[in-house]
């Protein structure tokens, strides 16, 4: 491949989807292009990049965008994150949204749905605590082939076995064959649709807390410092937002101010100073009577 068609390649992945590859990563397109090139017939990368070039197809480009963006997650991945959120941040945000009885999340970059469906069942395991209350989780893909397969709501015994809590599995799951499906009472909790986010997301509308993990560390500094203005625009003014564990704001945006004691959680530079209750840290009273309720 020459570097002319590596370069029209790797700038149609960033322009589409903010992923950034360098020279060192021919092999990465030829692994993961490889079932589009047969396909389609072609026979390598510089008929791909020939055949993008002349016909612009928007299937064709979706098809290869898709094929270069990862996919991985699992339940309760990383499982810290969902510890923060139950234990720290709900009741943080139960104690501040008390008079609207009213809670919005966002997962984005949400994969084949894991994350999501993660934070629903947590969700619905205060069901008596938030009884009256309204409760929406949007999550959102640039991929509409993994959105259909979250839409789905059937995992393989592997999926299910990957950080997801025994309990949980009997409690909201039904077999299906040699597979497992998510019963409605925490599925319908879910709300998924197509989203890019180096597109316009003032559609999105306003959100209490958005997770946004494992995503910004396949972008470049422009690209992140882009994605985490644009998702600021969106946080109600006292939101939170989570980041992966690998992920930081240093030297990246100072739109957002982390949460001491809490790492990869953070707030808007310009939200009112709030107490909220850290692992092995203190609360205000009111504050610990809410995570008092939460198992």
């Amino acid at each position: 491949m020459t570097d002319a068609d590596f370069a029209f390649l790797a700038g149609l992945l960033r322009e589409r989807s903010g992923l950034v590859i360098g020279p060192d990563k021919t092999y990465l397109l030829e692994a993961r292009l490889s079932a589009i090139m047969r396909v389609h017939g072609f026979k390598g990368l510089e008929e791909l990049a020939a055949a993008l070039r002349m016909i612009r197809s928007e299937s064709l480009i979706v098809q290869v965008v898709d094929a270069m963006t990862t996919n991985e997650t699992s339940f309760f991945r990383d499982h810290a994150p969902f510890e923060k959120f139950r234990l720290s941040v709900l009741p943080a945000l139960l104690k501040a949204r008390a008079g609207q009885n009213r809670l919005r999340i966002w997962s984005a970059a949400c994969s084949t749905g894991q994350e999501p469906y993660s934070l629903a069942m947590l969700l619905r395991e205060q069901a008596a605590l938030l009884a009256g209350w309204r409760i929406e989780i949007v999550a959102t893909d640039l991929s509409e082939r993994v959105l259909e397969r979250a839409r789905s709501r059937t995992y393989s015994t592997f999926e299910v076995q990957r950080g997801m809590p025994v309990h949980l599995l009997i409690k909201y799951f039904e077999q299906v064959g040699g597979d497992w499906r998510l019963k409605s009472e925490v599925g319908d909790m879910v709300e998924f649709r197509p989203c890019n986010l180096l597109g316009d997301l003032r559609g999105m509308g306003s959100f209490d807390l958005v997770f946004c993990r494992n995503v910004l560390i396949y972008f470049d500094q422009p690209t992140k410092r882009t994605v985490l203005s644009a998702i600021g625009r969106q946080m109600a003014g006292d939101g939170y937002l989570m980041l992966g564990g690998s992920e930081s704001m240093y030297g990246v945006s100072d739109a957002f101010a982390d949460v001491a004691g809490l790492r990869g959680v953070y707030r808007r530079a310009d939200a009112r100073p709030v107490s909220i209750f850290t692992p092995g840290g203190t609360a205000a009273p009111e504050l610990a009577a809410a995570r008092a309720t939460i198992p």
